[in-house]
């Protein structure tokens, strides 16, 4: 095929030559004039196909009339074709071949009829067709109808002959436009190459500002959470009065959990959160964390619930379902400056109609400021955020969407400026019954050395209090920087009962490699991972590897480490 550089010297040969465009034109020529004789069979066929058809509808309607020699039946039917102009004479002929009825324009119909093949003769087209009832002739039907005039077919093919001129015509002048078109061509080119640029930089800004946006909406949430921590200490050392110190103590507590909560979100936003989903019990979950939720809220904003009993329960992430209910109400608090209520209520959604399964509707509305239309379409983007810089990730609402759609559900928004905002997430009714959790046994001592624990840690710091909270536990406790060195220390033969690693460490040896490694060599040997992020965090559960989320508390090591121990046990 040609290239660009080969259409353009044919174009300037066509130019520079009329004689090839003579040929071409001639080319032309020819095949409009045998596109027109085999047009104009096919029009010869098509309208005998047509005069057919009529012929053997007919056939069919007088096949009764003239089985009981029914001329006036026969006649109406033959009368109902005068509708038709082309057609200029229709007859029915019975079994001896002998006209019954029929009508004509001009021409006498034939006194006898004989079948033969559709013909087009002196500008008439003529069709016989026989007429029989179960397989027993009955006559014949005549049928005669005008070509299509030769005026009319002259019509056509002279357009069809300008047509071919005006295209000789095309290829003489397509070389003097061809240049122009070329040029034109190329600016577009160009002008579509510094758009792309100019659309790739605008991309590129975006994301840097998104980026802004949220790490300044993180900054801004963890130095309140640092303040909070570092001046408790302050304060705590400052004083010794233990009413004051049990609630320094608290408040720095309650303020590591919010950076714990901001953690988990930023890890959900990223999919690197490990989904751990239990049935429960909607109604008892929000009242098991009504004081975290009192406490992120202001004194001027009422908290009211309407949580009927017999709510269907749900199978979601109960961490997250409480970071989505906490992030929810902290937009509401914000949309109210001024204080109000915030109602969360819950009903079951039974299905039918709209929804094709059981659901639970959980509605958490307020009395804020409300959202137009286009705010509303917007609210569940990553980094949006109504608030000012450095005060908001923009990752709350987000959460909320990825929240419900990863247990299944849809969330919707129905807000209106200056009355309020319900958010509504409907979740899937679970199957299974919620889970009854023991209350939680603090933290028991082990024996004094009857337990020797291998904690592989890279984290200096982490090392030091994850030691301390072992030894306090009442565990001997031998550390190694990475997993390269805990596996040497086990080849080395060091005697332990149980390890707890990271589960990112420098070197080819992760945590998750570690503990296939060991168990490997023991079958079952007591393993706890921790992580705080890890793509690898499915994997271990799949493997079955107990698995620690930091941070964590004491008693959840205490937990965790006493269940492996006692299952290998």
């Amino acid at each position: 095929m040609p290239g660009r550089s080969g259409w353009r010297g044919l174009a300037d040969r066509l130019l520079a030559r009329p004689a090839y465009a003579v040929m071409i034109a001639l080319v032309l020529v020819a095949i409009s004039f045998g596109l027109a004789v085999q047009n104009e069979g096919a029009v010869r066929t098509e309208s005998l196909q047509r005069l057919t058809v009529q012929g053997e509808i007919l056939a069919g309607s007088v096949a009764a009339p003239l089985a009981f020699d029914d001329r006036a039946t026969t006649q109406e039917y033959i009368d109902a074709l005068k509708a038709n102009t082309d057609i200029e004479a229709v007859g029915a002929y019975g079994p001896d071949g002998r006209l019954v009825a029929g009508f004509t324009r001009d021409a006498p119909l034939p006194a006898a009829n004989s079948i033969h093949p559709a013909e087009v003769a002196h500008g008439e087209m003529i069709v016989t067709l026989p007429v029989a009832q179960a397989g027993v002739p009955l006559g014949s039907v005549y049928l005669r109808a005008a070509f299509e005039p030769w005026t009319h077919r002259a019509v056509r093919y002279v357009g069809i002959a300008v047509v071919v001129l005006m295209a000789a015509l095309l290829i003489a002048v397509f070389g003097a436009f061809y240049a122009q078109a070329a040029e034109a061509n190329q600016r577009l080119r160009a002008e579509i190459e510094a758009r792309r640029i100019a659309e790739e930089a605008l991309r590129q800004s975006q994301k840097m500002e998104a980026m802004g946006q949220l790490t300044g909406g993180v900054a801004h949430d963890f130095n309140n959470l640092l303040m909070a921590a570092s001046s408790g200490l302050e304060l705590m050392e400052r004083t010794s009065d233990p009413a004051r110190q049990a609630r320094l103590k608290q408040g720095i507590r309650q303020a590591l959990d919010r950076g714990a909560k901001l953690t988990q979100q930023l890890l959900t936003f990223a999919r690197r959160s490990p989904v751990k989903p239990e049935v429960i019990d909607i109604a008892e979950r929000i009242a098991a964390f009504r004081d975290l939720l009192d406490r992120s809220l202001r004194e001027n904003v009422i908290v009211r619930t309407d949580l009927p009993a017999g709510i269907w329960p749900v199978e979601v992430d109960p961490s997250q379902f409480e970071v989505a209910v906490l992030n929810i109400a902290v937009n509401a608090r914000d949309a109210m400056p001024g204080g109000g209520t915030l109602t969360i209520s819950a009903r079951n959604v039974p299905a039918g109609g709209a929804e094709d399964h059981d659901r639970v509707s959980l509605s958490i509305a307020d009395e804020g400021e409300g959202m137009s239309p286009e705010l509303v379409d917007k609210v569940f983007e990553p980094f949006f955020t109504t608030k000012g810089v450095g005060h908001g990730t923009g990752l709350g609402l987000s959460q909320v969407y990825g929240f419900v759609r990863a247990a299944g559900g849809t969330v919707r928004i129905d807000s209106t400026p200056g009355a309020g905002t319900v958010v509504t997430m409907l979740l899937p009714r679970a199957a299974g019954v919620p889970l009854v959790r023991p209350a939680a046994a603090p933290a028991v001592p082990a024996a004094p050395g009857q337990r020797r624990v291998l904690l592989a840690e890279d984290d200096e710091a982490v090392a030091d209090l994850a030691r301390q909270m072992l030894e306090e536990l009442g565990y001997a406790v031998t550390r190694a920087a990475d997993g390269q060195a805990a596996l040497a220390l086990v080849d080395r033969g060091l005697e332990i009962d149980a390890l707890l690693s990271d589960m990112m460490m420098p070197g080819e040896i992760d945590g998750l490699a570690l503990a296939r490694r060991i168990r490997r060599r023991r079958p079952g040997f007591p393993v706890v991972l921790m992580t705080g992020y890890s793509a690898a965090a499915a994997a271990a559960g799949e493997e079955g590897l107990r698995l620690l989320t930091k941070p964590f508390t004491l008693d959840d090591l205490a937990a965790a480490l006493s269940a492996e121990i006692e299952r290998e046990g």
